[in-house]
């Protein structure tokens, strides 16, 4: 379980592909134990077992499945990630809940700048998730805990503040980018419940 909250990037340096898997190793500043193998981190918002450390490099591995549903399809290096140690019981909440576990991607329409803040629109590559935009709801991209200014017919919109900007990839996007995305999973809940 993660909070979305990231002070932490990292670089791809190694990606060894297999038939329907990959190894990828991240170059990161974020400390690592030996104990920590085994542990889950958000990369991107995707939550990946940590299999290997050495010094700075921090290596995991993609499943077909993980592949499929996120932007990880089309990683390459020097790429930046967002990272975040998963949360430790009784640590302050400022994000909201994700779980890393990416819903499906979305593509960016369009970016416009008010003031410092970015405003992003962007389209949900899987429609059936759809449903599942709210209005002023939390979601998560990149494994960066946002809320929805707004929601349109075939898109949404996030207005990013600087200080987010500053810490995260969000940064660096631009038209056409793909990012992960996990919609609230408290609304998904409600939703099948309701339904």
């Amino acid at each position: 379980m993660f909070n979305g909250i990231i002070f932490h990037t990292g670089i791809v340096e190694i990606i060894k592909n297999a038939r329907n898997s990959k190894l990828i190793g991240i170059r990161s500043n974020l400390k690592f134990k030996t104990k920590d193998v085994g542990s889950s981190i958000s990369c991107d918002g995707v939550c990946l077992t940590l299999t290997k450390i050495n010094k700075n490099l921090i290596f995991f591995y993609l499943s077909s499945e993980t592949i499929k549903r996120s932007s990880f399809k089309n990683l390459k290096i020097g790429k930046i990630v967002n990272l975040e140690k998963s949360l430790i019981y009784g640590q302050k909440i400022s994000g909201h809940f994700t779980q890393g576990h990416v819903d499906t991607t979305a593509i960016v329409q369009s970016i416009r700048f008010i003031d410092k803040t970015w405003s992003i629109n962007l389209k949900i590559q899987n429609k059936n998730f759809s449903k599942y935009l709210v209005e002023k709801a939390s979601i998560s991209i990149n494994g960066v805990s946002l809320t929805i200014s707004k929601v349109f017919k075939n898109y949404f919109n996030l207005d990013i503040i600087p200080h987010t900007l500053q810490l995260t990839n969000l940064k660096r996007l631009k038209k056409n980018d793909l990012v992960n995305v996990e919609l609230d999973i408290f609304g998904k809940y409600m939703y099948k419940y309701i339904n």
